[in-house]
């Protein structure tokens, strides 16, 4: 029997990528991680620092974003949801090496990517962010209490954290990218919900 013509197509099945609570605390997270970005760029760009002028103001502002950047994933911890995730981005298995092997163009046969919910590339860049935004986070501490450390450590601190900013930036600049090429991923952070179709193309080993 075939659908009359007029008929609306069914709507497209849909399961649910992330809770409310995971949607916050990436969008928290990443609003900060936004300011601290910005207000370093104020700090360290003499073109951009004479726009402002008001380099007190700004400093005080990256330092209070850096300080606060860890809250959101603490107080995230109360949701199981979020819990589960941070344990499906803290384990390798073998599809993620296949993963990456296709990623990077090594192995040849294989033109599929097999992934979990989250593969192999997300769980890298999740694991460096983490890391490096700890790293940040102390070496910032160290700038901030100057009175607390002998001045070879501030400058070692100072060192690390101007490196790894720019090397954040550059990171986080390629993680927008990506997000900005894939609409459905972005929707599913902005709504909770994916597609069907776009989840067994992308994450075939994902079980909902």
């Amino acid at each position: 029997m075939s659908l009359r013509a007029d008929a609306p197509a069914p709507a497209a099945a849909h399961v649910r990528r992330f809770s409310r609570a995971e949607r916050w605390i990436h969008r928290t997270t990443a609003a900060l991680m936004g300011v601290c970005v910005v207000t370093a760029a104020f700090l360290y760009i003499p073109q951009l620092a004479e726009l402002v002028g008001r380099r007190e103001l700004v400093v005080r502002v990256h330092e209070c974003a850096g300080v606060a950047l860890p809250v959101p994933v603490l107080l995230g911890l109360a949701s199981r949801a979020f819990r589960a995730d941070l344990g499906r981005l803290n384990r390798f298995g073998v599809h993620d090496r296949r993963w990456l092997l296709a990623a990077v163009g090594r192995d040849k046969r294989r033109t599929s990517r097999p992934a979990g919910k989250f593969n192999a590339g997300q769980k890298i860049y999740a694991a460096w962010i983490a890391g490096a935004t700890l790293v940040m986070l102390g070496t910032g501490l160290l700038m901030w209490f100057t009175h607390l450390t002998p001045l070879r450590w501030r400058t070692s601190a100072t060192f690390v954290h101007d490196w790894l900013a720019l090397t954040v930036g550059i990171v986080l600049a390629g993680h927008i990218g990506m997000a900005l090429g894939d609409p459905e991923a972005r929707r599913g952070l902005r709504t909770g919900l994916v597609s069907e179709e776009w989840a067994e193309r992308h994450h075939p080993l994902w079980r909902p």
